[in-house]
């Protein structure tokens, strides 16, 4: 997907909603456990539920993974069953170098044919440039994530007083473009957003957090939201956890919905 579909859905829409599929077979509801495959079952319902709400779908690799040959074959009838015009995105965190990248990047872009994949950066730009080679597809870099550990290294500074996240912001705009390259940066992160922009001011961000885990979605829109969106907020559990039991669509469109109203709003005051 471009850049230009991506943009153009966001304001058909008037969403810029991720619903992140971190589907864990010990959390979906027991009633779809007798199925064949439950773990698609669960997906399937979610995507019917919420397809007109959201932009993206964000499935984490590890979910699947997890259930070996069985969890990959779901996570591909998954991909199959999203609608072309949903933005697709392999939570993979892939980084590493050489032919090893090369055949993550055929994995995710040729095999599975999503549009994004999320790469870690440490190892630098040969690690993140085989994924750059494949037209209207995305890389999306971590820059600034939310989880505690990331005070371990990416607020560190150099002898210029520059954070290491910087570095990395302004390093790799020298490999792609904000027509192919995307950054993850947390919701809870939401204070040190206008540093980030003011590095990358139209690159989309990725922005996980919001829900369950408490990022506010009106301070990252504040500090983070460009002219034409250049976001993507992600909600996981809020949404495809909302209820355990037989009605856990019909509660995964609520909370989906709720979060769309606001994003309505929030692009309307932006001029979107």
């Amino acid at each position: 997907m471009t850049r230009e579909e991506l943009i153009l859905q966001i304001k058909s829409k008037r969403s810029f909603l991720c619903v992140g599929l971190d589907t864990d077979i010990n959390k979906i509801p027991k009633h779809l456990l007798d199925l064949e495959d439950p773990i698609f079952e669960f997906n399937k319902q979610i995507i019917n539920a919420t397809k007109d709400l959201c932009v993206a779908y964000k499935p984490n690799i590890a979910f699947y993974e997890s259930m070996g040959v069985s969890g990959w074959n779901s996570f591909k009838k998954t991909l199959d069953y999203i609608p072309e015009n949903v933005f697709t995105i392999a939570d993979a965190k892939r980084g590493d170098i050489g032919n090893t990248s090369k055949m993550y990047a055929k994995t995710f872009f040729e095999n599975l044919n999503v549009d994004a994949v999320t790469v870690a950066p440490y190892m630098g730009s040969d690690s993140v440039t085989p994924f750059l080679e494949f037209a209207d597809k995305w890389v999306i870099l971590l820059a600034l994530t939310s989880n505690i550990g990331s005070l371990d290294f990416q607020n560190t500074k150099n002898e210029d007083g520059k954070q290491l996240f910087e570095r990395v912001l302004e390093t790799s705009q020298t490999w792609g473009t904000d027509k192919n390259m995307m950054y993850v940066v947390g919701a809870n992160r939401s204070e040190q957003l206008s540093e980030v922009r003011e590095i990358i001011p139209t690159h989309f961000l990725l922005v996980p957090g919001v829900g369950a885990q408490g990022g506010s979605l009106e301070e990252v829109a504040k500090y983070g939201m460009n002219d034409e969106c250049g976001l993507l907020v992600n909600s996981s559990r809020g949404i495809i956890y909302a209820s355990t039991e037989i009605d856990f669509a019909e509660k995964a469109r609520q909370e989906a919905q709720k979060l769309q109203f606001k994003m309505d709003i929030l692009l309307s005051e932006k001029g979107i």
